[in-house]
């Protein structure tokens, strides 16, 4: 490339025009900067010196100083309820929404703060009606899902219902939680005096519904189970034993893992139809491919009162074999010790309890202890150290209760707990 005498000219004349905007963007910072209070400077120092709190202080004078900072006024608002300081929190969007210059972007991210807040500080009525505000916004989907999270913690669950159906109008993707709504409605409507029982079925339709879309997968499976034990609690109420009887042991088939939840409904409807020992076939073949502590129980308890302790403790004690268990054999002396007390009772029958008349001493030669032993003794050391395993847990807050549960009581979580003890999942 050839040199041209007239670039001698172009070149000063770049640099002064470089020269000329730096000036100027040097001049509008220091003016930007003097018009920033010291307190957001102060503010700036507290936090790289790790003193959030007198950093917070010091934020809060810059937004009393400047009103106009709306960004301050939202990050101020949010670590606020980040620190459970849920008036102050609220007390700083409440302020952006009462500006009437306010831009509409802002107004709407505004309100769906402060029913965050509410939400966060308890307050489910007046953070209803702040969602619902931001419902025919870009924030409609997040204010959906916190309305259905407001419903279920009120027990509303027809409003629920409608929520989630709002919810898939919005988004495409699957709502679990729905089947239990309707349940929901089930157990509700079953529970009155007299029984709403056309209401009951109608609910257990449409939960029926909802769980098409789950079958195949874990949770539609417990789905399925909780919908047949409903059904089947609600032919018992109208009196129709052989379709309770199918239900249940529709269970066995739907979600096996489930059995101990309905094994003694299961064995109670068999002995009103005088079958009983179909009953009891049925339940110890199910023992014996999906064994459980519960199933267990109610199979031993069975077979002593058929066919005898000698043949229950020959089950009682295969079965303890294969799967070791302080809550099997604490329940085994449970069932003895109330067969001993009952036929030690005044005017208990001669035999009673166990052949031969001494249930204890049957106990003592079944399971090979010495004669004389304190089974109660025993049963009691045994039970202190199996109440903290006979407990169900929540996989995802580890909450533990006595009784099952669909919806965890610690973390409000659906379909968290196993179908098994404490002792059983280790």
């Amino acid at each position: 490339m050839d040199f041209e005498p007239w670039w001698l000219i172009f070149l000063p004349l770049l640099f002064a025009l470089g020269w000329i905007a730096a000036r100027v963007d040097i001049r509008q910072m220091l003016s930007e900067t003097r018009t920033l209070p010291n307190s957001y400077f102060k503010g700036l120092n507290f936090l790289l010196n790790e003193e959030p709190d007198r950093a917070i202080d010091a934020f809060v004078e810059v937004a009393k100083l400047d009103p106009e900072t709306t960004e301050l006024h939202f990050a101020l608002g949010s670590l606020f309820r980040r620190r459970g300081e849920m008036e102050r929190a609220i007390r700083v969007h409440q302020s952006l929404l009462s500006r009437a210059d306010l831009a509409q972007a802002d107004r709407e991210t505004a309100q769906h703060e402060l029913a965050q807040d509410f939400l966060k500080a308890g307050m489910l009525d007046r953070a209803e009606q702040a969602f619902e505000q931001v419902l025919d916004t870009r924030f409609a989907v997040p204010a959906v899902r916190a309305l259905i999270r407001i419903y279920e913690s009120e027990h509303d669950w027809p409003r629920a219902i409608e929520a989630v159906k709002r919810l898939r109008a919005l988004v495409d993707e699957p709502v679990p939680q729905l089947v239990h709504y309707q349940c929901e409605r089930a157990v509700a409507a079953m529970a009155v005096k007299p029984p709403n029982n056309p209401a009951a079925e109608e609910a257990l339709d449409a939960a029926d519904n909802a769980a098409g879309a789950m079958r195949g997968q874990a949770r539609g499976q417990a789905s399925e189970a909780r919908i047949a034990m409903l059904r089947a609690h609600l032919a018992r109420l109208n009196q129709k034993p052989e379709r309770e009887l199918s239900y249940l042991v529709s269970v066995l088939n739907i979600a096996p893992e489930y059995a101990s939840l309905v094994a003694a409904d299961i064995l109670e409807s068999y002995r009103r139809m005088g079958q009983q020992v179909e009953g009891l076939q049925l339940l110890r073949n199910h023992y014996m491919r999906y064994p459980s502590l519960d199933t267990f129980n109610v199979v031993f308890r069975e077979l002593r009162a058929q066919e005898g302790h000698k043949v229950a403790w020959a089950f009682a004690r295969e079965a303890l074999r294969a799967h070791p268990s302080l809550l099997g054999l604490d329940r085994l002396l449970e069932a003895e010790l109330a067969s001993a007390q009952a036929s030690a009772a005044p005017g208990a029958p001669a035999g009673a309890g166990a052949p031969g008349g001494n249930a204890i001493a049957s106990v003592a030669t079944a399971v090979d202890i010495a004669a004389g032993a304190d089974l109660s003794l025993l049963r009691s050391l045994i039970h202190k150290h199996t109440q903290r395993l006979d407990r169900y847990s929540c996989r995802v807050c580890g909450f533990e209760a006595r009784n099952f549960y669909w919806q965890c009581p610690g973390c409000n979580s659906w379909e968290t707990y196993e179908p098994r003890r404490l002792e059983e999942m280790k």
